[in-house]
């Protein structure tokens, strides 16, 4: 008896951020899981560039949160997606938004040690791996250290061309704080690049008031212990790395311009310069008269309440 394939899934996500370090990457990955509630991503890896424990345990936690994971359960076998956490790097090992969130244990985690992390290179390989050829995006929004380590790996040029589609950037400054390893990546990613500047997070910033208003359905919820110490309701948040995520899963909606092809390259004084020609590389630009739009889309996707995953069951078995 012959099978028929399955269709095609939902793009698959790997997102590679500093999680832990900004509000932006903690509301993008709500955003993106809530994408995933309307069936038009998943969430295949989540890796923080932030070398801290407590950074992967805030990731952690919110990954469990938004997929109803229970802190019993670890591992692969148990449904746990690994966090998989970087130990070089030179940013600070806390911050008033780790604090509010990390120490209380009403938020369920399976991370306690640094052995329960995962190496973040893997996790995007082996997330990669279980993704229909084609069917994957990679969003970065912290330093490229993990990706540019990723890119000396074996044939990882021709396994990342045939499973991934584009990497899409939000580069704010702790994207740029790491030259070298932005540089390799920009000058040895296989796939199309696209790049949310700075300069578009600030305009089109995540609403503060939101917080109060949208997220209200919690009592316990953590990205908003983490929002409310990090910035005093009801301030805006910048959302450049919201912009490369909403990008990343929804172009068709043009909610930016999007600039020729060309080349991108770094400078010295830690700037991208966009060369416009033969070239792979292209930039997204503001359009003013879409920022009601975006901020609604924002807010709407982040706030979204967590959408159970179904759970596989096997077909009952004929009885011979």
């Amino acid at each position: 008896m012959q099978f028929q394939p399955q269709g095609k899934q939902a793009v698959g996500i790997c997102f590679d951020s500093d999680l832990g370090n900004t509000i932006d990457d903690a509301l993008t990955l709500a955003m993106l899981f809530g994408l995933q509630g309307k069936t038009e991503d998943r969430v295949i890896s989540v890796s923080t560039t932030k070398n801290s424990l407590e950074a992967a345990i805030f990731s952690d936690i919110l990954v469990r949160f938004y997929t109803g994971v229970p802190e019993q359960a670890t591992g692969f076998g148990g449904g746990a997606m690994s966090i998989g956490l970087t130990l070089t790097g030179k940013m600070a090992a806390s911050n008033p938004m780790i604090e509010a969130v990390v120490p209380d244990k009403k938020y369920s985690r399976g991370i306690s040690k640094m052995n329960e992390t995962a190496d973040p290179v893997a996790v995007i390989r082996n997330a990669l791996s279980s993704q229909q050829d084609q069917n994957a995006i990679v969003v970065l929004t912290g330093p490229a250290i993990n990706l540019a380590a990723m890119l000396k790996l074996p044939m990882c040029v021709q396994f990342i061309t045939k499973k991934v589609q584009k990497l899409v950037i939000g580069a704010d400054a702790a994207t740029l704080s790491d030259i070298p390893a932005l540089r390799a990546v920009l000058a040895d990613w296989p796939t199309p690049i696209a790049v949310a500047g700075a300069e578009i997070g600030e305009a089109i910033p995540f609403p503060g008031a939101s917080i109060a208003k949208d997220f209200s359905w919690s009592d316990a919820h953590p990205l908003v212990a983490a929002y409310q110490a990090s910035h005093p309701s009801p301030s805006d948040a910048p959302a450049t790395a919201m912009a490369a995520g909403l990008y990343a899963v929804r172009p068709q909606e043009n909610y930016f311009k999007v600039s020729a092809p060309g080349t991108l390259t770094v400078g010295d004084d830690g700037k991208l310069k966009h060369t416009p020609g033969n070239g792979k590389h292209t930039t997204l630009v503001l359009d003013p008269s879409q920022k009601e739009r975006i901020q609604q889309a924002y807010v709407e996707l982040a706030s979204t309440k967590p959408v159970p995953r179904a759970q596989r069951q096997r077909p009952p078995q004929k009885k011979q």
